[in-house]
């Protein structure tokens, strides 16, 4: 959440850094620098800045200006006086002066400072807006003609269609590969989004929920792919697993912005049950439609999370991603042989290895119950359902 929000604040330093260098004067031949950083330390006479490129040591004087930059307007334009006495660590600020020879130390020139409690109430607003007026889904269709977006909008227990509309002048972004970073998402248009790519965007949806007018949208081609455990080394932060549809192995890469997570045993069985249901069917192994134990809080089917916290719903309110981010954290060293994970990835030229972006373990429910489908399906003759595990669509909030 907030990544929107970080991507914007390091475009101002960087648009601000070199605008405000081109715009100085030398002093004694030598060119001023603009260098950004995060406050570590401060004194009353210097401050100590983490930098992409080491420490810094600014050191100040009473000809140094200080400049406040607004989050919700971050422009030079918009930067107010400010004091010395308004910096803390970890603030991030602009400084601007002669670097030393070693590039370890700066008179500072001017401070252009941005709080961290400024940082964080802007991205608390628009993390909050992205939940209040957001939309996730798959894409089901596009229509070129119109510009419009059929969007398949999941919840725990069903999936409804929304036609989205851009907004004049609205923003479309594409996932870099094996990224849900906003930082990292390449400007991109209508025509390269394609049936299948999952979608965010944030707008206005209509009273009746149906229609949706998005003024940004974020788009990302992703796969899900679901088997068992065949080998772990936590070393290399690699799992190998045995794809349950090809059969084949497929190597699994960890990195450090994979969420890992494990699904609670009892909310698997009781939503795969749910998905089943609506097949007329339930999971092998599963409880009876009539032990009031396998239904969900409430005691009405099909009522996922109602009155019950955890379940995203309830009083803690949320969905599918406020549910998932309440799941233990897991690493690749608690995974064992044999059991059973999925995860969802960038669609690859490689489908033998993969980067996950979301991995997780205690999903053996939701593949017995997709197997049970698709062995229904195949005696009636209908095309077979794919794995459908909530929470595993490879996005999260911008």
């Amino acid at each position: 959440m907030g990544r929107n929000f970080l991507f914007v604040i390091a475009a101002f330093f960087l648009s601000a850094s070199l605008s405000l260098v081109a715009g100085q004067t030398p002093i004694g031949g030598q060119k001023p620098s603009a260098v950004t950083g995060d406050v570590s330390s401060i004194s009353e006479t210097a401050i100590t800045l983490t930098t992409k490129d080491g420490t810094l040591e600014v050191s100040l004087s009473a000809a140094t200006q200080y400049k406040r930059v607004p989050p919700e307007n971050p422009t030079l334009s918009a930067a107010v006086a400010a004091q010395h006495s308004e910096i803390s660590v970890g603030d991030k600020l602009l400084v601007t002066g002669i670097l030393s020879d070693d590039k370890r130390a700066m008179p500072a020139r001017s401070v252009y400072l941005m709080t961290k409690s400024d940082i964080a109430q802007k991205q608390q607003k628009e993390s909050q807006e992205w939940a209040t007026r957001g939309l996730s889904g798959k894409v089901a269709s596009i229509n070129a003609d119109t510009g419009q977006i059929g969007v398949e909008v999941r919840g725990l227990a069903n999936t409804t269609t929304v036609v989205l509309t851009p907004k004049p002048g609205a923003v479309f972004k594409r996932y870099a590969q094996n990224s849900v970073k906003y930082s990292e998402a390449k400007n991109s248009s209508l025509a390269e989004i394609q049936a299948g790519d999952m979608v965010r965007a944030l707008g206005d949806k209509s009273a009746d929920g149906a229609s949706f007018t998005a003024e940004q949208v974020v788009t990302g081609a992703f796969q899900t792919v679901a088997g068992t455990v065949k080998t772990i080394d936590a070393e290399k932060n690699e799992i190998v697993i045995t794809d349950a549809h090809s059969k084949k192995d497929v190597t699994v890469e960890l990195g450090s912005a994979s969420m890992i997570k494990r699904f609670p045993e009892e909310m698997a069985t009781r939503l795969a049950m749910m998905q089943a249901g609506g097949m007329g069917m339930r999971p092998a192994g599963a409880a009876p439609t009539g032990d009031n134990s396998a239904r969900p809080a409430g005691g009405q089917p099909g009522a996922a999370g109602q009155g019950r916290p955890g379940f995203g719903g309830g009083q803690r309110g949320g969905g599918i991603d406020d549910m998932l981010e309440r799941f233990p954290n897991i690493t690749a060293g608690d995974l064992k042989p044999g059991e059973v994970i999925a995860v969802s990835s960038s669609k690859s030229m490689s489908p033998e290895r993969i980067t996950a972006i979301k991995l997780l373990a205690g999903v053996e429910p939701f593949l017995r119950a997709a197997q049970a489908q698709q062995s229904a399906a195949g005696r009636r003759g209908q095309s077979a359902p794919s794995l459908d595990i909530p929470g595993l669509d490879g996005l999260s909030f911008p």
